[in-house]
């Protein structure tokens, strides 16, 4: 039975044929072809499902369709153009500094853990501009990577926090 709902998906309207309490992901990856979020656990327990509904993390897995209503969804494909808007640039850039920063330093081997650790590191430093090892850590827990990179995970969020501060003053200077 179709159902007909709206939604709102890296900044476009959606009419999604999905029942009210379908999981969201299920939604993102099969109607709407999205393959940023993945499903890992099921249980909201690994982050890998990760999207930002109005800037905030949220496991998608576990979060039915129904409650998003009009509230805006990013996912890991919607994030440059999500930072853009935070930082009032004239266009997205191609990658956010995290997601420059996940390549620089080396984060990704499986990719299992990415989607999740770039939405939560991106939340983090919207809302923490400069964190302490201590600040990453805690926002960090409860994303799991499987090859065990957290310490280049860590030093990829402070490259990116650098980065999107130096951006920010040469972007204030012009």
């Amino acid at each position: 039975m179709a159902y007909g709902l709206r939604i709102r998906v890296n900044e476009r309207s959606w009419r999604v044929d999905a029942a009210p309490d379908t999981p969201l992901l299920y939604v993102l990856s099969g109607e709407l072809q999205l393959n940023g979020p993945r499903f890992g656990c099921g249980l909201a327990q690994c982050g890998s499902c990760s999207v930002l509904i109005d800037g905030v993390e949220t496991r998608s897995c576990v979060t039915p369709v129904s409650a998003v209503g009009d509230r805006a969804v990013t996912t890991l494909e919607g994030l440059p153009a999500w930072y853009a808007r935070q930082h009032g640039l004239p266009k997205p850039p191609a990658l956010t500094p995290v997601q420059q920063a996940f390549i620089d330093e080396q984060t990704i081997q499986c990719g299992y853990c990415y989607n999740g650790m770039t939405i939560k590191a991106c939340e983090l430093l919207s809302k923490t501009p400069r964190p302490s090892e201590a600040q990453i850590r805690s926002a960090m827990n409860g994303h799991l990577c499987r090859c065990g990179t957290y310490p280049r995970i860590i030093k990829a969020i402070q490259r990116a926090a650098e980065a999107a501060r130096a951006t920010a003053i040469s972007e204030h200077r012009q």
